[in-house]
Protein backbone atom coordinates (compact mmCIF):
# COMPACT_ATOMS: atom_id res chain seq x y z
CA UNK A 1 0.00 0.00 0.00
CA UNK A 2 2.76 1.96 0.71
CA UNK A 3 4.50 1.49 -2.65
CA UNK A 4 1.44 2.40 -4.29
CA UNK A 5 0.96 6.06 -2.85
CA UNK A 6 3.91 7.50 -4.63
CA UNK A 7 1.99 6.31 -7.80
CA UNK A 8 -1.17 7.21 -6.74
CA UNK A 9 0.06 10.95 -5.95
CA UNK A 10 2.03 11.22 -9.32
CA UNK A 11 -0.98 10.00 -11.06
CA UNK A 12 -3.01 12.86 -9.29
CA UNK A 13 -0.60 15.42 -10.12
CA UNK A 14 -0.65 14.36 -13.54
CA UNK A 15 -4.05 14.85 -13.51
CA UNK A 16 -4.42 18.10 -11.86
CA UNK A 17 -1.90 19.55 -14.43
CA UNK A 18 -3.53 18.19 -17.22
CA UNK A 19 -6.70 19.90 -15.66
CA UNK A 20 -5.12 23.04 -15.18
CA UNK A 21 -3.33 23.03 -18.84
CA UNK A 22 -6.79 22.26 -20.37
CA UNK A 23 -8.24 25.08 -18.54
CA UNK A 24 -5.48 27.66 -19.60
CA UNK A 25 -6.89 26.49 -22.91
CA UNK A 26 -10.41 26.87 -22.52
CA UNK A 27 -10.98 30.05 -20.17
CA UNK A 28 -9.88 32.60 -22.59
CA UNK A 29 -11.99 31.73 -25.38
CA UNK A 30 -15.40 31.50 -22.73
CA UNK A 31 -14.97 32.80 -19.27
CA UNK A 32 -17.81 35.31 -18.89
CA UNK A 33 -18.64 35.09 -22.72
CA UNK A 34 -17.33 38.40 -23.38
CA UNK A 35 -13.96 40.66 -24.47
CA UNK A 36 -12.99 43.95 -22.80
CA UNK A 37 -10.35 46.36 -23.81
CA UNK A 38 -9.22 49.84 -22.21
CA UNK A 39 -6.63 52.17 -23.96
CA UNK A 40 -5.41 55.35 -24.24
CA UNK A 41 -6.23 56.94 -27.75
CA UNK A 42 -3.18 58.97 -28.06
CA UNK A 43 -0.46 55.96 -27.36
CA UNK A 44 -2.28 53.24 -27.58
CA UNK A 45 -1.19 52.17 -23.78
CA UNK A 46 -3.43 49.11 -22.38
CA UNK A 47 -5.24 50.15 -19.02
CA UNK A 48 -7.15 47.01 -18.84
CA UNK A 49 -7.37 43.61 -21.60
CA UNK A 50 -10.01 40.70 -21.27
CA UNK A 51 -9.89 37.86 -23.77
CA UNK A 52 -8.86 41.52 -25.77
CA UNK A 53 -6.93 38.92 -28.46
CA UNK A 54 -9.58 36.15 -28.55
CA UNK A 55 -10.98 36.20 -32.10
CA UNK A 56 -14.20 37.58 -32.28
CA UNK A 57 -17.00 38.12 -35.28
CA UNK A 58 -17.12 41.79 -35.18
CA UNK A 59 -20.87 42.73 -36.73
CA UNK A 60 -21.36 46.04 -37.30
CA UNK A 61 -18.56 47.50 -35.94
CA UNK A 62 -17.16 46.36 -39.36
CA UNK A 63 -18.26 49.35 -40.57
CA UNK A 64 -15.94 51.47 -38.55
CA UNK A 65 -13.11 50.25 -41.15
CA UNK A 66 -15.67 50.59 -44.46
CA UNK A 67 -16.16 54.29 -42.90
CA UNK A 68 -12.02 54.63 -42.61
CA UNK A 69 -11.09 53.19 -46.25
CA UNK A 70 -14.24 55.37 -47.43
CA UNK A 71 -12.91 58.71 -45.79
CA UNK A 72 -8.92 57.64 -46.61
CA UNK A 73 -9.92 57.74 -50.23
CA UNK A 74 -11.86 61.02 -49.50
CA UNK A 75 -8.48 62.33 -47.99
CA UNK A 76 -6.48 61.08 -50.81
CA UNK A 77 -8.22 62.82 -53.38
CA UNK A 78 -9.84 59.98 -54.93
CA UNK A 79 -13.19 60.84 -54.49
CA UNK A 80 -15.11 63.56 -52.67
CA UNK A 81 -17.72 63.53 -49.72
CA UNK A 82 -20.15 65.28 -52.51
CA UNK A 83 -19.69 62.08 -54.89
CA UNK A 84 -22.80 60.57 -56.15
CA UNK A 85 -23.24 56.83 -55.48
CA UNK A 86 -26.02 54.54 -56.87
CA UNK A 87 -27.59 52.10 -54.99
CA UNK A 88 -27.78 49.06 -56.84
CA UNK A 89 -30.15 45.78 -56.72
CA UNK A 90 -26.87 43.95 -54.48
CA UNK A 91 -27.20 46.82 -52.11
CA UNK A 92 -31.25 47.17 -51.99
CA UNK A 93 -31.32 43.47 -50.92
CA UNK A 94 -28.83 43.84 -47.71
CA UNK A 95 -30.89 42.52 -44.52
CA UNK A 96 -31.80 44.86 -42.26
CA UNK A 97 -30.67 47.38 -40.57
CA UNK A 98 -31.02 49.28 -43.70
CA UNK A 99 -32.55 52.52 -45.10
CA UNK A 100 -34.42 51.02 -48.01
CA UNK A 101 -33.72 53.03 -51.08
CA UNK A 102 -35.08 51.87 -54.09
CA UNK A 103 -32.12 50.40 -56.78
CA UNK A 104 -30.88 53.36 -59.11
CA UNK A 105 -31.65 56.13 -56.20
CA UNK A 106 -28.64 58.35 -55.92
CA UNK A 107 -27.22 60.10 -52.72
CA UNK A 108 -23.98 61.50 -51.98
CA UNK A 109 -21.17 59.88 -50.25
CA UNK A 110 -21.29 62.49 -46.81
CA UNK A 111 -25.03 61.19 -46.46
CA UNK A 112 -24.46 57.61 -46.93
CA UNK A 113 -21.54 57.39 -44.55
CA UNK A 114 -23.97 59.79 -42.11
CA UNK A 115 -26.80 56.66 -42.77
CA UNK A 116 -24.60 53.84 -42.14
CA UNK A 117 -22.52 55.21 -39.26
CA UNK A 118 -25.71 56.24 -37.18
CA UNK A 119 -28.81 54.09 -38.20
CA UNK A 120 -26.21 51.13 -39.31
CA UNK A 121 -27.66 50.94 -42.69
CA UNK A 122 -26.42 47.20 -44.19
CA UNK A 123 -26.95 48.90 -47.73
CA UNK A 124 -25.47 52.36 -47.39
CA UNK A 125 -22.20 49.93 -46.72
CA UNK A 126 -22.58 47.90 -49.76
CA UNK A 127 -23.33 51.53 -51.49
CA UNK A 128 -20.27 52.86 -50.28
CA UNK A 129 -18.04 49.45 -51.40
CA UNK A 130 -19.39 49.45 -54.53
CA UNK A 131 -18.74 53.11 -55.34
CA UNK A 132 -15.38 53.28 -54.19
CA UNK A 133 -14.05 49.33 -54.71
CA UNK A 134 -16.31 48.54 -57.35
CA UNK A 135 -18.08 45.23 -55.81
CA UNK A 136 -17.88 43.90 -52.55
CA UNK A 137 -15.27 41.58 -53.21
CA UNK A 138 -13.13 44.25 -54.25
CA UNK A 139 -13.60 47.09 -51.30
CA UNK A 140 -13.17 43.78 -48.82
CA UNK A 141 -9.57 43.20 -50.45
CA UNK A 142 -9.11 47.07 -49.76
CA UNK A 143 -10.26 46.47 -46.33
CA UNK A 144 -8.06 43.39 -45.76
CA UNK A 145 -5.12 45.37 -47.19
CA UNK A 146 -6.02 48.49 -45.29
CA UNK A 147 -6.27 46.10 -41.74
CA UNK A 148 -2.45 44.87 -42.55
CA UNK A 149 -1.04 48.05 -43.00
CA UNK A 150 -2.92 49.20 -39.55
CA UNK A 151 -1.13 45.75 -38.24
CA UNK A 152 -4.57 44.16 -37.56
CA UNK A 153 -3.07 40.83 -37.35
CA UNK A 154 -6.43 39.14 -36.60
CA UNK A 155 -8.85 40.56 -38.88
CA UNK A 156 -10.44 39.48 -41.95
CA UNK A 157 -13.17 40.78 -43.89
CA UNK A 158 -15.23 39.69 -46.17
CA UNK A 159 -18.06 42.10 -46.67
CA UNK A 160 -18.70 46.35 -45.80
CA UNK A 161 -21.48 46.08 -42.81
CA UNK A 162 -20.39 42.76 -40.70
CA UNK A 163 -23.37 40.70 -41.86
CA UNK A 164 -22.59 36.88 -41.56
CA UNK A 165 -19.31 35.47 -43.46
CA UNK A 166 -17.36 32.69 -42.96
CA UNK A 167 -13.90 33.91 -42.48
CA UNK A 168 -15.55 37.54 -40.80
CA UNK A 169 -13.25 38.00 -38.00
CA UNK A 170 -11.56 40.51 -35.61
CA UNK A 171 -10.43 40.88 -32.18
CA UNK A 172 -10.96 43.42 -29.47
CA UNK A 173 -7.06 44.16 -29.86
CA UNK A 174 -7.49 45.10 -33.56
CA UNK A 175 -10.95 46.96 -33.26
CA UNK A 176 -8.60 49.06 -30.96
CA UNK A 177 -5.71 49.96 -33.03
CA UNK A 178 -8.18 50.43 -35.71
CA UNK A 179 -10.01 53.33 -33.35
CA UNK A 180 -6.37 54.67 -32.59
CA UNK A 181 -5.85 54.74 -36.76
CA UNK A 182 -9.10 56.42 -37.22
CA UNK A 183 -8.94 59.40 -35.11
CA UNK A 184 -5.17 59.79 -35.52
CA UNK A 185 -5.14 59.43 -39.24
CA UNK A 186 -8.54 61.14 -39.94
CA UNK A 187 -9.05 63.82 -37.85
CA UNK A 188 -11.11 66.12 -39.77
CA UNK A 189 -13.70 63.38 -40.68
CA UNK A 190 -14.18 62.27 -37.01
CA UNK A 191 -17.46 64.08 -36.89
CA UNK A 192 -19.26 60.99 -38.12
CA UNK A 193 -18.54 58.52 -35.61
CA UNK A 194 -20.62 60.73 -33.03
CA UNK A 195 -23.64 61.89 -34.80
CA UNK A 196 -26.17 61.91 -32.10
CA UNK A 197 -28.61 61.54 -34.56
CA UNK A 198 -30.21 61.31 -38.77
CA UNK A 199 -33.11 62.87 -39.33
CA UNK A 200 -34.78 60.68 -42.75
CA UNK A 201 -37.46 62.43 -44.18
CA UNK A 202 -40.47 62.59 -41.44
CA UNK A 203 -38.25 60.22 -38.97
CA UNK A 204 -35.88 60.71 -36.40
CA UNK A 205 -33.28 58.13 -35.56
CA UNK A 206 -31.11 58.20 -32.76
CA UNK A 207 -27.26 56.79 -32.84
CA UNK A 208 -27.20 53.04 -31.45
CA UNK A 209 -24.34 54.11 -29.48
CA UNK A 210 -26.14 54.84 -25.94
CA UNK A 211 -23.38 56.51 -24.83
CA UNK A 212 -23.77 59.80 -27.52
CA UNK A 213 -25.34 62.61 -25.60
CA UNK A 214 -25.54 60.42 -21.73
CA UNK A 215 -22.00 59.74 -20.84
CA UNK A 216 -19.93 62.77 -20.14
CA UNK A 217 -17.62 63.28 -22.93
CA UNK A 218 -18.34 60.43 -25.08
CA UNK A 219 -16.96 60.68 -28.82
CA UNK A 220 -17.61 57.98 -30.52
CA UNK A 221 -17.60 54.80 -32.07
CA UNK A 222 -20.24 52.30 -33.68
CA UNK A 223 -22.20 49.21 -32.08
CA UNK A 224 -22.58 45.94 -33.56
CA UNK A 225 -24.87 42.65 -33.52
CA UNK A 226 -25.01 39.14 -34.57
CA UNK A 227 -26.26 36.05 -32.65
CA UNK A 228 -22.94 34.70 -33.22
CA UNK A 229 -21.08 38.06 -31.76
CA UNK A 230 -23.56 39.19 -29.19
CA UNK A 231 -23.51 43.07 -28.43
CA UNK A 232 -20.78 44.67 -29.40
CA UNK A 233 -19.69 48.33 -28.91
CA UNK A 234 -16.40 50.61 -29.31
CA UNK A 235 -16.77 53.74 -27.53
CA UNK A 236 -14.40 56.72 -26.28
CA UNK A 237 -14.55 59.24 -24.36
CA UNK A 238 -12.35 62.83 -23.59
CA UNK A 239 -11.63 63.92 -20.16
CA UNK A 240 -9.58 67.00 -19.53
CA UNK A 241 -7.85 66.43 -22.39
CA UNK A 242 -7.74 62.60 -22.11
CA UNK A 243 -9.19 60.75 -24.89
CA UNK A 244 -9.93 56.78 -24.28
CA UNK A 245 -11.20 53.94 -25.81
CA UNK A 246 -13.25 51.36 -24.71
CA UNK A 247 -14.40 48.15 -26.39
CA UNK A 248 -17.10 45.15 -25.62
CA UNK A 249 -17.27 42.54 -27.31
CA UNK A 250 -20.15 39.90 -26.45
CA UNK A 251 -22.27 41.71 -23.87
CA UNK A 252 -25.90 40.53 -23.13
CA UNK A 253 -27.59 43.61 -24.43
CA UNK A 254 -27.07 46.77 -26.17
CA UNK A 255 -27.77 48.41 -22.63
CA UNK A 256 -25.46 45.89 -21.16
CA UNK A 257 -22.74 46.56 -23.33
CA UNK A 258 -23.10 50.77 -23.25
CA UNK A 259 -22.94 50.17 -19.26
CA UNK A 260 -19.86 48.29 -19.74
CA UNK A 261 -18.34 50.94 -22.12
CA UNK A 262 -18.78 53.44 -19.84
CA UNK A 263 -17.48 51.52 -16.54
CA UNK A 264 -14.17 50.63 -17.95
CA UNK A 265 -14.10 54.72 -19.16
CA UNK A 266 -14.63 55.81 -16.21
CA UNK A 267 -12.29 53.44 -14.39
CA UNK A 268 -10.00 54.76 -16.47
CA UNK A 269 -10.41 58.37 -16.11
CA UNK A 270 -10.68 57.54 -12.02
CA UNK A 271 -7.54 55.72 -11.42
CA UNK A 272 -5.16 57.82 -13.59
CA UNK A 273 -3.13 59.28 -10.56
CA UNK A 274 -2.51 55.51 -9.55
CA UNK A 275 -1.50 54.08 -12.43
CA UNK A 276 1.63 53.61 -10.53
CA UNK A 277 0.35 50.88 -8.73
CA UNK A 278 -0.56 48.56 -11.68
CA UNK A 279 1.59 46.67 -13.83
CA UNK A 280 2.05 48.02 -17.22
CA UNK A 281 0.44 46.19 -19.92
CA UNK A 282 2.14 47.69 -23.01
CA UNK A 283 0.61 48.90 -25.59
CA UNK A 284 -2.55 47.82 -27.67
CA UNK A 285 0.01 46.71 -30.41
CA UNK A 286 2.06 44.53 -28.03
CA UNK A 287 -1.00 42.52 -27.09
CA UNK A 288 -0.14 38.62 -28.26
CA UNK A 289 -2.89 37.30 -30.35
CA UNK A 290 -4.58 33.89 -29.69
CA UNK A 291 -4.53 31.43 -32.03
CA UNK A 292 -8.19 29.91 -31.56
CA UNK A 293 -11.56 30.16 -32.95
CA UNK A 294 -14.21 33.01 -32.65
CA UNK A 295 -16.84 31.81 -29.36
CA UNK A 296 -20.32 31.40 -30.97
CA UNK A 297 -22.66 33.08 -28.86
CA UNK A 298 -26.08 32.17 -30.94
CA UNK A 299 -27.77 29.81 -28.55
CA UNK A 300 -27.34 32.33 -25.32
CA UNK A 301 -27.99 35.22 -27.29
CA UNK A 302 -30.68 34.78 -29.72
CA UNK A 303 -31.87 30.72 -28.51
CA UNK A 304 -35.69 30.15 -27.49
CA UNK A 305 -34.92 30.76 -23.75
CA UNK A 306 -35.47 34.51 -24.74
CA UNK A 307 -38.90 36.13 -24.24
CA UNK A 308 -38.42 38.55 -27.12
CA UNK A 309 -35.81 37.93 -30.25
CA UNK A 310 -32.30 39.58 -29.49
CA UNK A 311 -31.74 42.92 -31.71
CA UNK A 312 -30.49 46.54 -30.59
CA UNK A 313 -34.11 47.66 -30.08
CA UNK A 314 -33.31 46.34 -26.51
CA UNK A 315 -33.40 48.75 -23.65
CA UNK A 316 -33.99 45.92 -20.86
CA UNK A 317 -31.06 47.35 -18.36
CA UNK A 318 -29.17 44.46 -17.25
CA UNK A 319 -27.83 44.47 -13.73
CA UNK A 320 -23.89 44.21 -14.10
CA UNK A 321 -23.08 43.14 -10.65
CA UNK A 322 -19.43 42.31 -11.14
CA UNK A 323 -19.91 38.91 -11.86
CA UNK A 324 -19.79 38.88 -15.12
CA UNK A 325 -16.11 40.24 -15.39
CA UNK A 326 -13.48 39.92 -13.03
CA UNK A 327 -12.20 43.26 -13.94
CA UNK A 328 -15.66 44.55 -13.13
CA UNK A 329 -15.07 43.80 -9.57
CA UNK A 330 -17.23 45.41 -7.52
CA UNK A 331 -20.33 45.63 -9.56
CA UNK A 332 -22.22 49.04 -10.33
CA UNK A 333 -23.06 50.20 -7.15
CA UNK A 334 -19.53 50.73 -6.53
CA UNK A 335 -19.59 53.31 -10.03
CA UNK A 336 -21.16 56.21 -10.05
CA UNK A 337 -20.93 59.25 -12.87
CA UNK A 338 -21.38 62.76 -12.45
CA UNK A 339 -24.38 63.88 -14.80
CA UNK A 340 -23.72 66.01 -17.85
CA UNK A 341 -21.59 69.10 -16.84
CA UNK A 342 -19.33 66.57 -14.23
CA UNK A 343 -22.06 68.54 -12.15
CA UNK A 344 -23.78 66.40 -9.28
CA UNK A 345 -26.36 64.14 -8.25
CA UNK A 346 -24.17 61.37 -9.21
CA UNK A 347 -25.64 58.44 -11.12
CA UNK A 348 -25.39 54.65 -11.64
CA UNK A 349 -24.19 53.35 -15.31
CA UNK A 350 -27.28 52.01 -15.87
CA UNK A 351 -29.20 54.78 -14.52
CA UNK A 352 -27.50 56.78 -16.89
CA UNK A 353 -28.08 54.63 -19.70
CA UNK A 354 -31.35 54.75 -19.17
CA UNK A 355 -31.72 58.30 -18.89
CA UNK A 356 -32.92 60.62 -22.25
CA UNK A 357 -29.75 61.98 -23.92
CA UNK A 358 -29.25 65.52 -24.26
CA UNK A 359 -31.41 67.83 -26.79
CA UNK A 360 -29.04 67.58 -30.00
CA UNK A 361 -30.26 68.56 -33.26
CA UNK A 362 -30.29 65.65 -35.82
CA UNK A 363 -27.88 65.74 -38.76
CA UNK A 364 -30.11 66.15 -41.95
CA UNK A 365 -29.81 63.21 -45.00
CA UNK A 366 -31.16 63.07 -48.27
CA UNK A 367 -31.17 61.40 -51.60
CA UNK A 368 -29.75 63.23 -54.81
CA UNK A 369 -27.18 65.50 -55.25
CA UNK A 370 -25.58 68.37 -52.54
CA UNK A 371 -27.86 71.17 -52.00
CA UNK A 372 -28.29 73.61 -49.64
CA UNK A 373 -30.61 76.67 -49.39
CA UNK A 374 -33.72 76.50 -51.38
CA UNK A 375 -33.14 73.50 -53.16
CA UNK A 376 -32.25 71.69 -50.24
CA UNK A 377 -35.78 72.08 -48.61
CA UNK A 378 -37.47 71.08 -51.90
CA UNK A 379 -35.66 67.89 -51.83
CA UNK A 380 -36.67 67.68 -48.03
CA UNK A 381 -40.41 68.25 -48.89
CA UNK A 382 -39.74 65.67 -51.67
CA UNK A 383 -38.04 63.03 -49.45
CA UNK A 384 -41.04 63.61 -47.04
CA UNK A 385 -43.67 63.13 -49.58
CA UNK A 386 -42.55 59.80 -50.69
CA UNK A 387 -42.99 58.70 -46.92
CA UNK A 388 -46.83 59.53 -47.09
CA UNK A 389 -48.69 56.14 -46.60
CA UNK A 390 -52.40 55.43 -46.17
CA UNK A 391 -53.36 55.79 -42.38
CA UNK A 392 -53.73 51.94 -40.97
CA UNK A 393 -57.10 50.91 -40.74
CA UNK A 394 -57.67 48.57 -37.37
CA UNK A 395 -56.00 45.57 -36.03
CA UNK A 396 -55.60 44.53 -40.19
CA UNK A 397 -54.10 47.08 -40.91
CA UNK A 398 -51.15 45.23 -38.34
CA UNK A 399 -49.20 42.45 -39.91
CA UNK A 400 -48.61 39.64 -37.43
CA UNK A 401 -45.10 38.04 -38.57
CA UNK A 402 -43.65 35.80 -36.10
CA UNK A 403 -39.87 36.95 -35.71
CA UNK A 404 -37.28 34.31 -36.24
CA UNK A 405 -35.71 33.45 -32.34
CA UNK A 406 -32.58 34.52 -33.98
CA UNK A 407 -34.16 37.61 -35.90
CA UNK A 408 -30.85 40.63 -35.22
CA UNK A 409 -33.31 43.21 -36.83
CA UNK A 410 -35.99 45.34 -35.28
CA UNK A 411 -37.12 48.23 -35.48
CA UNK A 412 -38.95 51.08 -33.30
CA UNK A 413 -41.56 53.67 -34.48
CA UNK A 414 -43.98 56.08 -33.70
CA UNK A 415 -45.83 55.26 -36.75
CA UNK A 416 -47.55 52.98 -38.53
CA UNK A 417 -45.03 53.24 -41.42
CA UNK A 418 -42.69 51.61 -38.79
CA UNK A 419 -40.68 48.65 -39.61
CA UNK A 420 -41.21 45.25 -37.68
CA UNK A 421 -38.15 42.18 -38.07
CA UNK A 422 -38.08 40.24 -41.17
CA UNK A 423 -38.61 36.59 -40.63
CA UNK A 424 -36.89 35.39 -42.90
CA UNK A 425 -33.82 36.84 -41.43
CA UNK A 426 -32.09 33.70 -40.20
CA UNK A 427 -30.78 34.41 -36.99
CA UNK A 428 -27.92 37.05 -38.06
CA UNK A 429 -29.68 39.88 -40.03
CA UNK A 430 -27.81 42.91 -39.37
CA UNK A 431 -29.22 44.11 -35.52
CA UNK A 432 -28.14 48.24 -35.21
CA UNK A 433 -31.95 48.97 -36.31
CA UNK A 434 -33.45 50.53 -33.72
CA UNK A 435 -34.83 53.66 -35.20
CA UNK A 436 -37.00 55.71 -33.47
CA UNK A 437 -40.15 58.04 -35.19
CA UNK A 438 -40.80 61.49 -33.88
CA UNK A 439 -42.19 64.39 -34.91
CA UNK A 440 -40.05 67.22 -36.89
CA UNK A 441 -38.89 69.77 -35.15
CA UNK A 442 -36.02 70.81 -37.16
CA UNK A 443 -36.16 72.87 -40.39
CA UNK A 444 -34.58 70.04 -42.45
CA UNK A 445 -35.69 66.56 -43.57
CA UNK A 446 -34.14 63.65 -45.08
CA UNK A 447 -33.31 61.25 -46.93
CA UNK A 448 -35.77 58.39 -48.43
CA UNK A 449 -36.99 55.90 -46.06
CA UNK A 450 -37.60 52.85 -45.39
CA UNK A 451 -41.45 53.68 -45.93
CA UNK A 452 -40.64 52.87 -49.75
CA UNK A 453 -41.10 49.45 -50.92
CA UNK A 454 -38.71 46.76 -49.68
CA UNK A 455 -36.12 46.11 -52.44
CA UNK A 456 -35.18 42.63 -51.66
CA UNK A 457 -34.29 40.61 -49.27
CA UNK A 458 -34.88 41.12 -45.03
CA UNK A 459 -36.63 45.11 -46.06
CA UNK A 460 -38.03 46.17 -42.95
CA UNK A 461 -39.79 49.00 -44.83
CA UNK A 462 -43.24 49.70 -44.07
CA UNK A 463 -46.29 48.13 -45.44
CA UNK A 464 -49.11 50.11 -47.54
CA UNK A 465 -52.98 49.80 -46.29
CA UNK A 466 -53.44 46.19 -47.99
CA UNK A 467 -50.86 44.41 -47.03
CA UNK A 468 -50.88 41.50 -49.57
CA UNK A 469 -49.26 43.78 -51.82
CA UNK A 470 -46.03 43.59 -50.14
CA UNK A 471 -43.22 42.17 -51.93
CA UNK A 472 -41.40 38.23 -50.51
CA UNK A 473 -37.80 38.85 -49.76
CA UNK A 474 -35.87 37.29 -52.54
CA UNK A 475 -32.57 36.80 -50.44
CA UNK A 476 -31.36 36.06 -46.94
CA UNK A 477 -28.34 37.10 -45.63
CA UNK A 478 -24.82 35.68 -46.24
CA UNK A 479 -24.55 32.81 -44.65
CA UNK A 480 -23.89 31.97 -40.47
CA UNK A 481 -20.13 31.68 -39.10
CA UNK A 482 -21.64 28.53 -37.25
Amino acid sequence: MHAFRPLLRKSLFNLFAATLAVGALIVPRIANGEALLLIEADTGKVLQADNATIPWYPASVTKIMTAYVTLKAVKDGKITLDTLLTVSPTAASQSPSKMGLRPGTQLTVDNALKMMMVKSANDMAVVLAEGIGGSIDGFAVMMNDTAKKLGMTQTNYVNPNGLPADGHVTSARDLGILARSFLRDLPEYEYFVHIPAIRFGKRITPNFNKLIGRYPGADGFKTGFICASGYNLVASATRNGRRLIAVVLGASSGTARAVKAAQLLERGFSQDNLSWLRPSLGTVENLVPVDASPPNLRDEMCGGHRKHPASDDDDALIATNGSGSGSLTGGEAKVTFFTAGLQPPLMKASELMASAPEAAEPVVVYTGPTRSGAALVAAVAADADQQVTPKARGKKSRIARKPDAGSEAKTAAAKPTAAKPDATAKGDAKSDTKGTAKPAASKHAAAKSAADKPAASGDQAAKPAKPKAATKPAAKPAPNNS
